[in-house]
């Protein structure tokens, strides 16, 4: 899931279509209300936040230390209107991790949000014995070098737990962050019954279940190393 934090609630509002246009859970929120979400914000609802695009809005440069606080390692992604080589210095100084120039598409957002991720060894794209390889920015996966077609939920819950791999993930944190926060048209009980396609279809291409699920603990991604 993205949050954005913008004072023009129009422009949020295209950047969240565009997310969901690929498939990816967003939320707009005002910068007088930032403040007290992030700091009252559950574990597990914050757990499920890949990145922050910090837009138009007074004291963002106070926000990365605001986040930070809570999630040491997410990507924090400044948006600009104009080109200032003083703003951009200022922002990096404040701590966010890249400073995009406008307009810029939701999939270059995406690529920079996982390459940053990247960089802090947060984010691996490839199994250790490179059979399975996902792209984070609207691109099926491959395995064994061939694209595996999924639905947009699908990839996303296979995005996510790869990210999280040899990490377990609650059913909640998946539901955020492929729905996101504010979604209440769908039960969360979805995330079961898209978990059961999605590891049919990897087990047939990789030869095993790479998806490890214990009731109420949740769900991990784990390497087929593990399996041979």
């Amino acid at each position: 899931m993205i949050v954005i934090i913008d004072n023009r609630g129009i422009v949020a509002e295209g950047y969240t279509s565009g997310f969901e246009r690929e498939g990816v859970a967003s939320i707009g929120i005002m910068p007088q209300e930032f403040d007290s979400w992030v700091t009252s914000i559950s574990e597990t609802d914050i757990g499920s936040v890949e990145a922050f695009l910090l837009g138009d809005c007074e004291r963002r440069v106070n926000y990365p230390g605001l986040i930070r606080k809570r999630c040491k390692n997410t990507p924090v992604i400044a948006l600009n209107d104009t080109s200032s080589l003083e703003l951009t210095l200022n922002l990096f100084a404040a701590g966010v991790d890249d400073v995009v120039r406008k307009p810029v598409h939701v999939r270059e957002i995406l690529v920079r949000a996982a390459a940053i991720r990247r960089r802090t060894g947060e984010l691996k794209d490839m199994l250790p014995e490179g059979n399975i390889r996902v792209f984070f920015d609207g691109r099926a996966p491959e395995i064994g070098g061939e694209i595996l077609e999924l639905p947009r939920r699908e990839r996303r819950i296979l995005e996510f737990l790869f990210k999280n791999q040899e990490r377990r993930v609650s059913r909640a944190q998946i539901y955020n962050a492929v729905y996101g926060l504010l979604n209440e048209g769908v039960e969360e009980t979805v995330v079961e019954s898209h978990i059961s396609k999605l590891r049919k279809k990897l087990k047939v291409r990789l030869g095993y279940d790479p998806i490890d699920s214990k009731r109420y603990l949740g769900y991990m991604f784990k390497s087929g190393l593990e399996n041979a």
